[in-house]
C-alpha cells in the first residue's frame, strides 16, 4: 500500500505528467498535490474538475444508470486531464486528478498506471 505522497510521486513519473492531486469531491479541496507551476495551479484545477465529476455523477443518476465512473478524460489541445474516483472503502468521496502534456504522454499507459496507483493508495 502506498501513502498519498508516494502515490503522487509515482504518478509524476509518468511521461508527460504535469501535475497530480488527491481531491475531496465533496468540498473541492485538494488533500495533496504535486507538480504544477509555470502558470498551472493544480489546486485550482483540482477544485474546478470537482465540478466535472459531480456533473457526470448527476447525469448518471438522472439517466437511472447504476454505473460507476472508472475515469473521466478531458482532452485539450496540448493536455490530457484524467479524473479517477478512488474506490477503496476508506477513499469514498476522493478522486485522483492527473494533468499530462499531450505531446509527451502515452494515454493508455497513464490510465493503466493511474488504475494501479488508485488500487494501491492508502488513505
Amino acid at each position: 500500500m502506498a501513502d498519498m505522497d508516494v502515490a503522487l510521486k509515482d504518478a509524476l513519473q509518468l511521461d508527460g505528467a504535469l501535475a497530480v492531486a488527491i481531491v475531496d469531491w465533496n468540498s473541492g479541496m485538494a488533500l495533496a498535490t504535486a507538480g504544477g507551476g509555470f502558470g498551472f495551479d493544480v489546486s485550482v484545477a483540482a477544485a474546478a474538475n470537482t465540478e466535472v465529476l459531480r456533473a457526470k455523477l448527476r447525469t448518471l443518476d438522472m439517466l437511472g444508470l447504476r454505473e460507476g465512473v472508472e475515469d473521466i478524460l478531458v482532452t485539450l489541445d496540448s493536455q490530457y486531464h484524467l479524473i479517477r474516483p478512488i474506490t477503496a472503502p476508506d477513499g469514498g468521496g476522493l478522486f485522483l486528478y492527473l494533468a499530462l502534456n499531450r505531446d509527451r504522454a502515452n494515454l493508455a499507459m497513464a490510465r493503466h498506471r493511474l488504475r494501479i496507483i488508485e488500487r494501491q493508495l492508502e488513505i
